[in-house]
């Protein structure tokens, strides 16, 4: 059994002596330079020895206060630093990945727990945001950016293209492009505006039909709504052929008729540190799988991707 003075005396007398002043040592350890005062006192006592030489407006070290010091000083900084590697060594590994709000509610939600069943140690943070994200201060970790590329300073590698079609519930009724101008045509904001983008407009044009602004529209902020609008048999919409595979696998939409315009492209996109990190890669790699299963899919004989 170890003759030891206590935990608490030997703590004030480090801090003080680090310091070399009882008020600074109080106001780490948060109490009254009083209580430092008594448990050096106390460790004095109990050890028969003068650690302080007690001055006007400063304390100094004893010889025996200066040998005990560096031991004490010692142990205290060995006890925090293995303490916070094995905090470290408990704490979960975690992975954010950052994508739109329709990428991220249509095609990795549905899919995450095939990550778990994957990876069952490491934690996945979605976060859903339809701007673009910093990938500097290491907050996310993996970001899925759709649009033309590059990302100058990041690593960047394509996930597919994405292509749009006339997709409506199978018993809406609308059989040809004639049809477009008799039911309602549903729409959502695009973010970015760009000439190019896969609206209906430019949907019509590729058709070569005339772009009459037909009646009875129904427009949303969201692609995810637009989405649910076809479901129920609002009316027939322009829709990601990736964002709505659950949708035509399963028969809630289909594709009455073409053409098929082209989207943009989604990409993975890492900064290098990032791509070093065992998780970060471990969820990249999950990534590729499932798009590799996506392209592998196939809705009314249509591939999705490029």
């Amino acid at each position: 059994m170890r003759r030891l003075p206590p935990l608490s005396a030997l703590r004030a007398f480090e801090a003080a002596a680090r310091h070399g002043s009882f008020k600074n040592a109080a106001n780490e350890l948060a109490v009254t330079p009083t209580a430092i005062s008594h448990q050096i006192r106390s460790l004095e006592e109990h050890t028969g020895l003068t650690l302080f030489e007690r001055k006007v407006r400063k304390v100094v070290l004893t010889e025996a206060g200066v040998q005990l010091y560096p031991v004490l000083r010692d142990g205290f900084d060995g006890f925090e630093a293995m303490l916070e590697r094995l905090v470290r060594s408990q704490k979960r590994a975690r992975v954010t990945i950052s994508a739109t709000n329709a990428f991220t509610v249509k095609l990795l939600v549905p899919r995450v727990a095939n990550f778990r069943k994957l990876h069952p140690g490491i934690d996945l943070h979605l976060h859903a945001s339809d701007e673009t994200v910093d990938l500097a201060d290491g907050a996310i970790d993996i970001a899925i950016r759709y649009g033309r590329g590059p990302y100058p300073g990041l690593l960047t590698e394509v996930m597919f293209a994405d292509q749009f079609a006339p997709l409506a519930h199978p018993n809406f009724g609308a059989l040809s492009p004639q049809d477009l101008n008799t039911v309602p045509l549903i729409h959502f904001q695009w973010k970015r505006t760009h000439l190019l983008n896969p609206t209906w407009e430019n949907w019509f044009a590729q058709a070569g039909l005339p772009w009459t602004s037909p009646l009875g529209q129904l427009r949303f902020s969201d692609e995810g709504h637009a989405i649910q609008a076809a479901v129920a048999g609002q009316g027939i919409a322009l829709l990601s052929l990736a964002l709505a595979a659950d949708e035509l696998a399963a028969g809630h939409l289909v594709q009455p008729f073409g053409p098929s315009i082209d989207g943009y492209t989604y990409h993975l996109v890492m900064n290098s540190a990032q791509s070093r990190n065992a998780s970060v890669s471990a969820a990249a790699e999950w990534l590729r799988s499932e798009v590799q299963l996506m392209r592998q899919a196939r809705t009314d004989g249509a591939e999705i991707g490029p």
